[in-house]
């Protein structure tokens, strides 16, 4: 096997970061009210729940309940079984994707194969791996997980190609020396959320999903220019 195309899976395969977005805040306004976490909430997301957690008990006088973690992974998935939808154009495109792909994910694997299994998108992966944040101690924005991913699918990392859409994944992809395409088609992304992933290391930013074919194709040429 030469290249691979990655893909994560929340906020690029399918439009669950809205979802899960709403989740967490009505939580941490509940659990941490001296917090404005619908500021701050949008720069967390793409890090796992526990990080996510952390990150906002960091600056409230409060303590997280017991299990939160738990909790809210557990909310967030009883949503995303209701109301999860593949993202727009991406089934079109992985069923004409001429490489092998794979999915890298810092959501904990149960969710991963839920969502995929829910919106239809695992038959049309067929079988392709996954890699999930319960694999490694470091999730993303650290390039264990996709360094992880290489390894076990017996490529270099240079030979992948990953489609990203946080700064967490986009850092952690080009962190182990992977080319990424940062992605900004999902309904919870921020007016500045392409210049931030450009920040991070994108090669290049696409809003919709039609627009990746061209690039794999180009990224197979191996052309440098950005």
């Amino acid at each position: 096997m030469c290249d691979v195309l990655i893909f994560d899976c929340d906020g690029v395969l399918v439009d669950s970061e809205a979802i899960a977005e709403r989740t967490l805040a009505k939580l941490l306004t509940q659990w941490l009210p001296d917090v404005n976490v619908d500021a701050a909430l949008g720069q967390a997301l793409g890090m796992t729940t526990a990080d996510i957690l952390a990150h906002f008990a960091d600056m409230s006088v409060h303590d997280l309940p017991l299990g939160a973690t738990a909790r809210v992974d557990e909310a967030i998935e009883a949503r995303l079984g209701q109301e999860l939808k593949a993202m727009a154009g991406v089934a079109e495109v992985l069923a004409r994707t001429p490489l092998p792909m794979a999915v890298v994910s810092n959501s904990r694997r149960q969710r991963v194969v839920a969502s995929l299994a829910g919106t239809g998108l695992d038959s049309v992966l067929q079988g392709a791996p996954i890699f999930s944040a319960d694999q490694v101690r470091a999730p993303k924005p650290d390039p264990a997980l996709y360094l992880l991913a290489a390894a076990e699918l017996g490529v270099a990392p240079h030979c992948c190609l990953v489609v990203e859409d946080s700064v967490a994944g986009v850092s952690a992809a080009s962190a182990a020396e992977m080319r990424v395409i940062g992605f900004t088609g999902a309904s919870h992304v921020a007016p500045d959320q392409a210049a931030r992933l450009l920040a991070a290391g994108a090669w290049q930013v696409i809003a919709h999903m039609e627009q990746l074919p061209a690039l794999i194709a180009r990224w197979q040429a191996r052309e440098k220019t950005p």
